[in-house]
């Protein structure tokens, strides 16, 4: 299966915009292919504002978030791998939803293998039951 995170990135912002707030994306910016105006990043990640106004081109694809912003009045294309994306939130009350790192075992989506030993529960041993039938 696909990966979530994709789908549900394009839902919060359209969230967050039917609830008229403004949507900021918070991003791991040390991620290979992140590209963003290094005078951004405040301790290997950076905050962007999404906010139709504040941007313009915006492409929530499945495998990469692109927009472009103004940064001191020039105009810069911004590049993040989805699996950057840290978390996307609303600036005026912080509702949204935070993301757990891409592992490369789990960058499908898919949840770890499990031993199926370790699903079953522990055997209890059976006792008879304190129910009487009443006649």
């Amino acid at each position: 299966m696909t990966s979530k995170r994709p789908y549900l990135l394009r839902a919060l912002y359209q969230w967050v915009l039917d609830n008229q707030s403004t949507p900021h994306v918070l991003i791991d910016a040390t991620v290979a292919g992140v590209e963003v105006p290094s005078s951004t990043v405040k301790d290997g990640q950076v905050v962007l504002n999404l906010a139709p106004h504040a941007i313009a081109n915006l492409d929530m694809g499945d495998d990469e978030l692109c927009f472009n912003a103004r940064f001191s009045g020039v105009s810069q294309r911004i590049r993040a791998p989805i699996g950057a994306v840290i978390a996307l939130y609303a600036r005026e009350n912080g509702e949204g939803m935070m993301f757990p790192p891409e592992d490369a075992d789990l960058a499908d989506g898919a949840l770890p293998a499990v031993d199926a030993a370790e699903l079953d529960p522990p055997s209890l041993p059976r006792s008879r039951s304190h129910l009487k039938v009443v006649k």
